[in-house]
């Protein structure tokens, strides 16, 4: 993953000098922006392979680009990290809800970073590339569409699976139903929201060999995740 282009964007000069020289440390070629507009421009001319987006920007918040390029065809594929001090959990709901694929609360350490960063671009490049993927003894490979669990084939329908297919690509985010409408069902398709609710239990129903059920986690609320790190559903 060395050699990949990332984009910092960030109004402060001494948070970009060390974001980038962590960047650099670890093969990364950066570009920087100070604000919004000079972002777009950048992104536009430069396809980086990642965005760090500060959520606090003079003029043009991070959230309102995040939101911009998520709407835009050309730049929707591009993964977002966002930077931010706010901490509380309604700020990275929103954050995430914009499309971001990760979200860093500031302060952070460079390695942290570096991890986060290298996780999110596994993700989305697994998917670009029709890569397996694979979460402790879970695995869906893209080319066959098939599912195992500890090499166990898992019959499920083509909604669980495009709905797995996404979750496995954007893991620990929280989602709302009518954001899993529209990722994995299509914006121009009417469905209700409950439906959502009757794929996710016959999911869990496939993936309840070995107890992988326990990974798509229901957010009180709020909507669903797909996570290894906590094992109690709310």
């Amino acid at each position: 993953m060395a050699g990949r282009t990332i984009l910092i964007v960030d109004d402060e000069a001494p948070i970009r000098d060390m974001l980038r020289v962590a960047l650099e440390m670890a093969d990364y070629q950066c570009l920087e922006a100070e604000d919004a507009q000079k972002a777009h421009t950048l992104i536009i001319d430069e396809k980086p392979d990642l965005v760090l987006l500060d959520w606090m920007l003079p003029g043009t918040s991070g959230i309102e680009l995040a939101r911009r390029l998520k709407r835009d065809e050309v730049t929707a594929g591009i993964p977002i990290i966002m930077l931010t001090a706010k901490g509380e959990e309604d700020n990275k709901i929103q954050g995430l809800e914009t499309g971001a694929d990760d979200y860093i609360t500031k302060p952070f350490s460079p390695r942290e970073l570096v991890a986060r960063l290298k996780a999110v671009l596994r993700r989305t490049e697994a998917l670009t590339n029709n890569e397996p993927i694979a979460v402790e003894g879970l695995l869906l490979d893209p080319v066959s569409h098939r599912v195992t669990i500890n090499d166990k084939p898992v019959d499920m329908g083509p909604t669980e699976y495009r709905l797995l297919e996404f979750f496995l690509t954007h893991q620990e985010r929280v989602y709302t139903r009518g954001q899993l409408l529209d990722h994995v069902w299509g914006g121009n398709v009417y469905v209700e929201e409950r439906t959502v609710d009757v794929h996710i239990r016959r999911l869990r129903k496939a993936l309840s060999i070995d107890e992988h059920d326990r990974f798509v986690q229901t957010v009180r609320g709020t909507g669903y995740r797909f996570s290894t790190k906590v094992t109690e559903r709310a």
